[in-house]
């Protein structure tokens, strides 16, 4: 079926490609055998807007034009649909290919080894890593294992608003979200999104791996204006008390809580099989220390302690 498809679409490219004049699909029913066989009216129609719509996703620039009897015709010029000449020293060919292995892990791989194919076919030099050899040991990679990455991808570039299921790190079930996406980033390891939350009116940053189920795309436009830069790193490391002014004192399990551990400024070891560590104290710490459950106390501030208390309670009545 695969290659069926693969011939049916290159057959497609090529007639369209190849003629001087916008042609029908009466004509290009009659030009492509795939089509003949079709069946009914409706069976190649819906065959043949799939395949134009394939095709233009892969690159081709397809026209539609209509001729004086009112008929629509389409066409592929070669002049549109040409590879400008490529101008990259090996080095930039280099710097491409290495950019590409970034997706590896990514569905993002075939496209990235296609766009890599079609430069290399329009003469961008095949060029080694110039950086072979020295780290060699060092290869970049972002893993992206949520399923909830693709679809959020898509939205901020076609700008669609969306519907997921958000389980917050204080909450024991997911809740419904309506967000405008605007960008993701992927920060030490995780992936996050910003984007406008319309039921709370305000800019707020997700974890993916917090986004259960699917990921809906909603018609309309956004209600929120997108900011000319968008800070998803700066915003979640604010969130994570990174360079916050105040500090928090809190009493740690000996053997817990290693990630705030690595936090600390001071560390205090006690004889009771607590700790008593020292951690900047930003935005969101709050819900951070929920996530480690019995294993932290918070001594000061009152207002953080409050927030932790308020928190796990809402946990523990589900």
């Amino acid at each position: 079926m695969a290659i069926a498809k693969a011939e049916r679409l290159m057959n497609l490219a090529l007639c369209l490609l190849g003629t001087r004049r916008p042609l029908s699909k009466r004509e290009l029913r009659g030009s492509i055998e795939a089509y003949l066989e079709a069946g009914n009216d409706d069976s190649f129609n819906r065959m043949f807007e799939r395949d134009k719509d394939d095709l233009r996703e892969l690159g081709l620039v397809i026209e539609t034009v209509e001729n004086i009897e009112g008929e629509t015709g389409y066409l592929a010029r070669r002049d549109s649909n040409r590879l400008p000449p490529v101008s990259l020293d090996a080095e930039e060919a280099a710097a491409l290919g290495l950019a590409a292995k970034v997706w590896q892990q990514a569905r993002l791989a075939g496209a990235a080894s296609g766009a890599l194919q079609k430069l290399r076919a329009g003469g961008m030099p095949e060029a080694g890593d110039p950086y072979e050899g020295q780290h060699s040991a060092i290869e970049p990679r972002i893993p992206v294992h949520e399923a909830a990455f693709e679809p959020l991808m898509l939205a901020c570039r076609d700008r669609r608003p969306v519907v997921f299921d958000y389980r917050k790190s204080n909450a024991a079930r997911p809740e419904p979200r309506q967000v405008e996406p605007w960008a993701l980033e992927c920060w030490r390891g995780h992936w996050y999104l910003a984007g406008y939350d319309r039921d709370r009116g305000a800019e707020r940053v997700f974890r993916l791996s917090r986004i259960t189920g699917k990921v809906r795309s909603r018609a309309g436009k956004y209600t929120a204006e997108v900011p000319d830069v968008v800070t998803v790193r700066e915003t979640v490391a604010a969130w994570a008390g990174e360079g916050a002014q105040r500090s928090a004192l809190i009493r740690l399990r000996a053997g817990a809580g290693y990630p705030l551990r690595a936090k600390a400024t001071a560390v205090r070891e006690g004889a009771d099989g607590w700790d008593e560590l020292e951690i900047p104290y930003g935005h969101g710490l709050d819900a951070w220390l929920v996530e480690f459950g019995p294993d932290v106390v918070v001594v000061e501030p009152a207002d953080l302690r409050a927030d932790v208390v308020d928190r796990l309670r809402a946990v523990a009545q589900g």
